[in-house]
């Protein structure tokens, strides 16, 4: 029978079907499939085996004529990315295109360096030369290109009433509460035909910064591989121990890194390099790394470390010191501005479950009981929204971007028990600093900050265990698995996110940048300028879809 639709699963299916090692004869059903379509009639499509990996020659027969396209192919981009044209250098499959789809060229699009978030580079002070993966084609994966790019903002909203349209087309900017415009563009992670560093001559140092997290260890092992793939000798890799002050402090002193040695580090949590916050003097930093002559360095840390980063690659510029300074974005809130989630952030929601599944049979198993939990979020509630969401035993869920009164607070919990028998809540650390600070500032207490200059929060999670107590009758549990969380190690979906964190962080350093980061956005891997991602800290959107669908699953009424 004709089609409803000529265009349909079918053209669906090539629309993802673009890679280059694409069956050629899927393509060739396709145009029998569509052009039969407007005939009124469908042919079948052949049944051949097909294998991913299998490169076929394209048949004799193959028609590159143009086919009409649907009303939608008319807009100007087919995908969130646009790849460079001739996809980067080296050895190159042609295939023909039987559908002479707008992705490969502009088509009115706005490409100017304005709308593109521009990466500093170093390839004015060094020499372009050919990746040592060209041979082979980068095993016949092919390069990534620098004009290839990747969209910040795929959506499309119907007006300033939708969803998640509070700041459209840019970054909230939590710190001055205002919505900072971006450009359209980001440049695309991976591995470049050309490079700008010699691999034997280079010397890499890698730090970790800050607290701890899952996947630091997995971060650390793969730019050691990636480096080592590229050709840099192993006794030229070295591991900067506890933090940024060990780069000039006696009684620490780097040690090799080499693939031998980080082979396994992944299943262990921690970092085998140690951490500490704070410490960062520029100038003392920028004058080891000119006199070891480290050319290439690489910061795995959260807001505060990327930050440090920031600054040691302007201090470099402003010594005439030529080194390469690359960003991990590590944070186990996900508080990091732009990037989809940071590595160690979905172990975290997962070791979560833990503690709120005790809390659970804890509240339920006793009179009156409540479980409350306290999860980490200093500025941001996502870990305790997401892991609220995913365990489905969370009546209360309190994050930092939600402010409530403890009146209200006490009274919709003193509801649940009395309609359910038990209450579980979960509270991010930073929600409810407001009523903790007015409560502290009655007792004349002040906490101060830590090495890395944030404030020290008040407990919360300690407070509402001492107002739940004294206001309602009940059987209260207080769960804290803070450390326990940070300690783990990864598991399986950000294991294979640091695998590639690692590697883009090595491809964007031979690549001539300095002073980006590398990390996931819209689903895929960029190359950011580490001045945009540190303005602020990311927060939760209370107005948006994330937080909405949390509170409509577990009926959470406002409590303000």
């Amino acid at each position: 029978p004709p089609l409803a639709d000529p265009y349909g699963s079918e053209l669906a299916a090539a629309f993802f079907l673009h890679d280059q090692t694409v069956w050629i004869g899927a393509m060739t059903a396709l145009q029998a499939t569509m052009r039969s379509a407007q005939a009124g009639t469908r042919p079948s499509l052949p049944r051949q085996p097909f294998r991913w990996g299998q490169v076929h020659s394209a048949p004799a027969q193959l028609d590159t004529a143009p086919l009409p396209l649907p009303p939608s192919a008319g807009r100007p981009r087919m995908s969130p990315c646009r790849a460079e044209e001739g996809g980067g250098a080296g050895p190159q499959r042609t295939l023909p295109n039987p559908f002479s789809l707008p992705v490969m060229d502009d088509h009115g699009l706005d490409l100017s360096d304005e709308n593109v978030l521009q990466l500093k580079s170093l390839r004015d002070s060094l020499e372009r030369r050919d990746s040592p993966f060209l041979p082979t084609n980068n095993a016949g994966g092919g390069f990534v290109g620098d004009k290839d790019l990747c969209l910040l903002n795929t959506m499309v909203f119907e007006g300033p009433h939708s969803s998640g349209s509070s700041c459209q087309g840019g970054i909230y900017n939590s710190d001055e509460e205002v919505c900072v415009p971006l450009p359209d563009y980001a440049i695309r992670s991976g591995p470049r035909a050309s490079i700008y560093f010699q691999p034997e001559k280079v010397t890499a140092a890698i730090v970790t910064c800050g607290g701890l997290c899952p996947g630091l260890n997995d971060v650390v092992q793969n730019i050691v591989y990636t480096l080592a793939d590229y050709g840099v000798p192993t006794d030229q890799i070295f591991g900067i121990k506890y933090g940024l002050r060990g780069f000039y402090d006696r009684a620490t002193k780097p040690v090799h890194l080499t693939p031998d040695i980080v082979d396994g580090i992944q299943l262990r949590g921690g970092t085998i390099l140690g951490t500490s916050r704070g410490g960062a003097d520029m100038k003392e930093i920028v004058k080891r790394i000119k006199l070891w002559g480290v050319n290439q360095l690489y910061v795995v840390g959260g807001n505060g470390g990327n930050a440090a980063a920031n600054a040691i690659d302007k201090e470099c510029t402003a010594q005439g010191v030529h080194c390469s300074v690359v960003g991990v974005p590590k944070s186990i809130d996900n508080d990091i501005l732009l990037i989809d989630k940071c590595f160690g952030f979905e172990t975290s929601v997962e070791r979560s479950q833990t503690a709120l599944m005790a809390a659970k049979v804890e509240a339920r198993s006793t009179r009156r009981g409540i479980g409350l939990v306290k999860l980490m979020g200093r500025s941001s509630g996502f870990i305790t929204m997401q892991a609220s969401m995913a365990s489905g035993v969370v009546d209360i869920c309190l994050i930092p971007e939600v402010k409530f009164t403890l009146k209200k607070l006490v009274d919709y919990v003193t509801k649940i028990v009395n309609t359910k028998g038990h209450c579980v809540v979960c509270v991010a650390e930073g929600a409810g600093q407001d009523i903790a600070e007015e409560m502290a500032q009655e007792q004349a207490h002040n906490t101060g900050a830590d090495a890395s200059g944030n404030p020290i929060l008040r407990d919360i999670g300690l407070l509402l265990r001492g107002v739940f107590r004294k206001e309602i009758d009940c059987d209260l549990k207080y769960i804290d698995p803070s450390y326990m969380i940070r300690a783990s190690p990864t598991i399986t979906t950000d294991r294979i996110y640091c695998k590639v964190l690692g590697q883009g962080a090595v491809h964007g350093a031979f690549a001539g940048y300095t002073g980006f980061t590398v990390g996931l956005v819209n689903t895929h891997y960029v190359l950011l300028p580490i001045g945009v991602i540190i303005q602020a800290p990311r927060t939760v959107d209370p107005l948006g879809r994330s937080y909405n669908r949390l509170i409509t699953a577990i009926n959470q009424p406002s409590l303000l």
